[in-house]
C-alpha cells in the first residue's frame, strides 16, 4: 500500500507555542541592577532633575507582581492544555502511521483517517494560535494597567517634590506593540537622585489601601445581599 502524506509532527509545532506563550509573560519580570545603585535617601532640590530604575521598581512593586501573577499562572494552564492536546494528536498520528507501515488499512480507510488528522492539526494549529493572541492581549491590558497607575502616581509624586524632569533607567520597558513606555533612559545616574525606593513605597501604599478599598466594598455588598 502507497503511504499517505505525511502529517508533521504535532511535538516541535507544541513545544515552540507553549514557549512563545510563557515568553509573553516574562516581560520586565528578570532582576536587574540599578544605573546607580541602592541609596538610602534621596537628595534632590525643588527644579532638580531626578530618575527611578524602571526594573528595580516593577519587580517590588506589588500590583505588578500581583497582575502578573494570575497572568502567568493562566498561560501555564494553556500550556498544559497544549501539551495534553498535542500529546493526544501525537499518540493518534503514530499509531496510524504505524498501521499504514504494517498495510493493515484499505486505501480508503487510511486516506479518511488521514484526513481526519490533519483536520485535528489545523484544528491545534488555530488553538494555539488563538491562545497566544489571548496571552498578548492579557500582557498588554496589564502592562497598560500597571502604566498607568506609575504615571498617576508620578504625577500626584511630583506635585510636592516638584522635580523638573522625572527620567526612567529602563529602555526595555516597552509596551507590547514596542512602543516604549517611558522614552527618557538614563545611562548613568547620580545615586543621590535615585527616587526609586520612594516610588516603590508609595505606589505599594497606594496599591494596599486600594486592595483594602475593593475588599471592603465587596464585603458589603454580599452583607447587603444577606
Amino acid at each position: 500500500m502507497k503511504q499517505t502524506p505525511l502529517i508533521l509532527s504535532i511535538l516541535s509545532l507544541v513545544a515552540v507555542a507553549a514557549l512563545g506563550i510563557m515568553l509573553l509573560v516574562g516581560n520586565g519580570s528578570g532582576k536587574k541592577a540599578s544605573a546607580g545603585g541602592e541609596v538610602s535617601e534621596v537628595n534632590a532640590r525643588e527644579g532638580a532633575i531626578v530618575w527611578f530604575d524602571f526594573n528595580r521598581l516593577i519587580q517590588d512593586y506589588d500590583m505588578y507582581n500581583d497582575r502578573n501573577a494570575v497572568v502567568s499562572s493562566k498561560a501555564q494552564s494553556i500550556q498544559d492544555e497544549i501539551t495534553r492536546r498535542g500529546n493526544r494528536f501525537q499518540s493518534e498520528y503514530n499509531k496510524f502511521q504505524s498501521d499504514v507501515n504494517n498495510g493493515v488499512l484499505l486505501r480508503s480507510v487510511a486516506e479518511e483517517r488521514s484526513q481526519k488528522l490533519q483536520a485535528q492539526q489545523n484544528n491545534l494549529n488555530q488553538y494555539i494560535q488563538q491562545k497566544q493572541q489571548e496571552m498578548a492581549e492579557e500582557q498588554t491590558v496589564m502592562m497598560n494597567e500597571i502604566y498607568v497607575a506609575i504615571r498617576t502616581y508620578l504625577e500626584k509624586y511630583n506635585e510636592d517634590k516638584k522635580y523638573s524632569i522625572i527620567l526612567s533607567t529602563n529602555p526595555e520597558a516597552l509596551a507590547q506593540d514596542g512602543t516604549a513606555l517611558f522614552t527618557s533612559p538614563v545611562a548613568l545616574g547620580d545615586p543621590s537622585l535615585d527616587i526609586t525606593a520612594e516610588l516603590v513605597a508609595g505606589l505599594n501604599e497606594e496599591y494596599i489601601k486600594a486592595k483594602k478599598g475593593t475588599a471592603g466594598t465587596a464585603a458589603a455588598d454580599t452583607t447587603a445581599k444577606k
